[in-house]
């Protein structure tokens, strides 16, 4: 990863005070990023202070790194069902090494793409650690131990999240991998014991057992992704059965023991009994933990909430005058895209806008195989806020691009309002699940009635083309009283 600092001059400090800047950001998260581009294009003097990454994790060490290493997996997959495209099974082997290869061939692209947007908008990145030493000013130690200290006019904190330890006995002194290690493997682990059944530990189970291991994925819930509707749990613990990735659900960890890497062993207890169960490596992926440690926010005056977020208002103001927080760290949902919106929101608040975080409707993906997209109400939050429905849904097997690829695996449905036609929300289990997804999102934040996604001339044979299927099927109401008006009109 290239790691060179942008080389535009700094401004002068005054003498015996600190560099003044109109925008000081601290993090160099893909929100902030943006931001110190935009802010930096309109002539504002802006500076980010980022301790590692260039572009922070999204293009270094999550989002892309490891949509890199799923797609690898996903050729594993097709070479595995090859016989079945009428192409001569041969062995093969994963070297690891080569798909960490084409990965950082990746990363260090972006790298310099980011830099040369840095030189182009004149924006100054500072790789150090930065702290608050005071309202609105931070000092930032630099790699070759010199400081310095800027005060921004504005400071926007984007210092994200990292991954969560519980006090597990034994955990720590294992020094289990969390996803940054789990994508610089050079091997494919024998065994992958996995404690959490969230995004990124069903991802990264799928992924590694394609390569080969074998992979345990321990959650404390009754489901995989146990907020969810039963329909999308059930489908994904399918899923996982049919690619032989073994399951321990209701399981509470009580003892670790060994080091990933070499030999662990995780001593769970499931309804009342225990059980050991061993691996060669062990992935954390249980949670992520605010990064407001240690920055000096109470120095700036800016208060955190009981968990340990930093606490910010609609309009993603801070406790401190001139201090804002984007992302992560401010508590707004763990997705890069509303990192994205989060710095939209304050640009608007710097520039006389009335953009706010309230009423946001935020999609979501899980990008196993096929993957899992969302946006909007789920059946469960409908039915928890009493709101009746009509509900559409059809097997993917219904969309005939997805027949083509012989990837008919999952469904697509849509809630739709029942006195009116306007979409509630939109799920899609299936291969291209999110591009579908956002067919339906733009649909639904321009308050398009579903009859227009119904009856629009869609190109044939592509997925989005699903949507006709879809909304031309038989609806059902869900619940009860609204199913008997719907009867009686009728």
């Amino acid at each position: 990863m290239t790691t060179r600092q942008n080389t535009s001059s700094p401004q002068p400090p005054r003498k015996g005070g600190p560099e003044e800047y109109d925008l000081v950001i601290l993090g160099g998260g893909t929100g902030g990023t943006i931001a110190a581009w935009t802010f930096a294009g309109q002539g504002q003097r802006v500076a980010v202070i980022e301790r590692k990454y260039i572009g922070g994790s999204c293009p270094n060490i999550a989002c892309l790194p490891s949509k890199n290493i799923i797609h690898s997996a996903k050729v594993a997959s097709y070479l595995r069902r090859s016989e079945e495209f009428g192409i001569a099974t041969r062995d093969f082997a994963v070297d690891m090494r080569t798909v960490r290869e084409r990965k950082r061939r990746m990363v260090s692209g972006w790298n310099e793409a980011y830099l040369g947007n840095y030189e182009k908008s004149g924006a100054e990145f500072i790789l150090g650690s930065g702290r608050f030493v005071g309202p609105r000013t931070l000092e930032v130690t630099l790699p070759d131990e010199t400081t310095r200290q800027l005060r921004g006019a504005n400071v926007i904190v984007n210092t994200g999240t990292h991954a969560a330890f519980e006090p597990i006995p034994g955990l720590v002194d294992a020094h289990p991998l969390t996803h940054i290690e789990a994508l610089e493997l050079d091997e494919v682990p024998e065994h992958l014991l996995v404690i959490g059944g969230g995004y990124i530990g069903l991802e990264i189970s799928q992924t590694m057992r394609r390569f080969g291991s074998k992979v345990t994925l321990i959650d404390r819930n009754d489901r995989l992704l146990h907020r969810e509707d039963d329909d999308v749990t059930e489908a994904l613990q399918n899923l996982f059965d049919d690619e032989g990735i073994e399951v321990a659900l209701n399981a509470r960890l009580k003892q670790i023991s060994g080091k990933s890497g070499q030999s662990v062993r995780i001593l769970v207890e499931k309804n009342g009994t225990e059980k050991t169960l061993e691996g060669s490596h062990l992935l954390v992926a249980a949670g992520r933990a605010p990064n407001t440690r240690e920055i000096g926010l109470e120095l700036a005056g800016v208060e955190l909430t009981e968990r340990g977020y930093i606490k910010v208002n609609e309009r993603l103001e801070t406790t401190a005058p001139g201090v804002w927080a984007i992302g992560e760290v401010a508590g707004s949902p763990q997705f890069t895209h509303v990192s994205v919106d989060d710095f939209r929101v304050v640009h608007a608040s710097l520039t006389g806008g009335k953009r706010v975080t309230t009423g946001r409707q935020v999609p979501f993906c899980l990008f196993t195989d096929p993957e899992l997209a969302h946006i909007g109400l789920s059946e469960k939050e409908a039915k928890a806020q009493e709101i009746s429905y009509r509900l559409f849904k059809v097997p993917m097997e219904a969309v005939m691009r997805a027949s083509t690829m012989s990837e008919t695996r999952g469904f697509l449905k849509a809630l739709v309002a029942v006195d009116e036609d306007r979409i509630l929300g939109f799920t899609a289990l299936g291969v291209g699940a999110a591009e579908i997804m956002t067919s339906v999102q733009i649909a639904m934040g321009a308050g398009l009635a579903y009859t227009v996604l119904r009856d629009t001339i869609l190109t044939h044979p592509t997925l989005v083309e699903g949507l006709i299927p879809l909304f031309t099927s038989t609806p059902s109401v869900r619940n009860a009283a609204e199913a008997a008006l719907t009867r009686a009109s009728a």
